[in-house]
């Protein structure tokens, strides 16, 4: 007899959000939502919610709970507001893994507050590892609070240790490269919106995209993989692998290399987290390697994508730097997609906002809060000096 698992998704109307329910709607007699969660987009959310018909919602904008309440009132489903609520709702007697897919930083709350309930998290949201990342791995085991990685790569990456017991000598974190791979640096200037938003292979949400664009999200995910693995980031290598079907491999000490493959789906890592140990179906394309024909792999230009850079810097600074770095990423990410700076001035906002920032050697809790506060503070005044210019 197979017991359901119920999920609580924390950002149900994004892209991993999205995704999970489809994931969810393949395998009824193993799944059952508990538990979906938006922030500003109230129409999807109420329709996610009449198809799913979850215990509970949450509207993070509390002023959309009207518009939602009204919408589900009816169907006997419970409407909340405030992040705070999604939080309090994802520790639920009732949850059973709690999906973590918020954008950005907002993300870490209502994690910290499923962890604190011993819930199983599926994590997405690579954010609250970089900014968090010792108290994170602390309150995982002090709650028993088990973390599966949802991102692709560190999803294969937990795919290839498991019955390992050898070794491991290095992470080999793998990038697609993004859309600018082959532009010369000079033309990095001319880069717009429209273009960084058209990745060449995987379809994410605009922060996501416009990370991957300047490699920042390789940067995220080697704090990530630290945290997760254990390793430090001098034995995490990042290799440029433009067609994404190698999605991470794992070197371990005999020089053996084990590589989880296949097509591009993120739909893949969504379902290995939730219903993990166990691998099951899933109707998603299969690859054929006569098509395929080569798979190349090349190092990444830490010149030109100097987002890398900065992010190995923040990781060798230590303390609340991470956090610092990607609170003005954020912030940078944000003013690009709105007109206010240029693609090339992004990397300049993070480095400016690392050099301003207070540093903290050990933070607590109270200091991630505080360094994302004046992060995103600094950023947000280098963004404004950048469009006066």
């Amino acid at each position: 007899m197979v017991f359901k698992r119920h999920i609580a998704i924390l950002g149900s109307t994004g892209s991993i959000g999205t995704q999970a329910l489809d994931v969810i709607a393949q395998h009824p007699d193993r799944f059952e939502t508990e538990l979906l969660t938006a922030n500003n987009n109230s129409k999807l959310l109420i329709e996610q919610a009449k198809k799913f018909r979850p215990n509970s919602v949450v509207i993070c904008n509390k002023d959309l709970y009207d518009e939602v309440n009204k919408e589900l009132d009816p169907l006997d489903i419970k409407v909340f507001a405030g992040i705070e609520s999604a939080g309090e709702l994802a520790g639920g007697k009732n949850v059973d893994i709690v999906l973590s897919a918020m954008v950005g930083f907002s993300g870490l709350a209502p994690t910290m507050a499923a962890m604190r309930k011993g819930k199983v998290i599926a994590l997405a949201n690579k954010e609250t590892l970089v900014a968090a990342g010792s108290i994170i791995s602390k309150l995982s085991g002090e709650c028993n609070s088990p973390i599966i990685p949802v991102d692709s790569e560190h999803s294969a990456i937990f795919q290839c240790l498991q019955g390992e017991k050898t070794q491991v000598e290095k992470l080999l974190l793998t990038a697609s490269g993004g859309p600018f791979r082959e532009l010369k640096a000079a033309d990095f200037e001319h880069i717009t919106k429209e273009q960084a938003l058209k990745h060449p292979n995987w379809h994410m949400g605009a922060k996501v995209t416009i990370d991957s664009a300047t490699m920042m999200n390789k940067g995220l995910e080697m704090m990530e993989a630290s945290w997760l693995f254990n390793m430090p980031a001098e034995k995490i290598e990042i290799i440029i692998h433009p067609q994404s079907i190698i999605h991470s491999m794992v070197q371990f000490c005999d020089g053996s290399i084990k590589a989880q493959i296949g097509a591009p789906d993120m739909r893949v890592p969504i379902q290995y987290a939730l219903s993990y140990p166990e691998r099951i179906a899933l109707n998603t394309r299969r690859i054929s390697f006569a098509e395929i024909k080569q798979l190349t792999f090349e190092a990444p230009d830490t010149d030109k994508f100097h987002c890398i850079a900065l992010a190995y810097k923040a990781y060798k600074k230590g303390g609340n730097m991470p956090c610092a770095m990607n609170g003005a990423n954020e912030i940078a990410v944000a003013a690009f997609i709105n007109d206010k700076i240029n693609f090339t001035d992004i990397p300049k906002v993070i480095e400016g906002t690392m050099e301003k920032c207070t540093f903290v050697p050990a933070p607590q809790i109270e200091d991630i809060y505080a360094t994302d506060t004046e992060a995103k503070k600094i950023a947000g005044e280098l963004c404004g000096e950048k469009l006066k210019a």
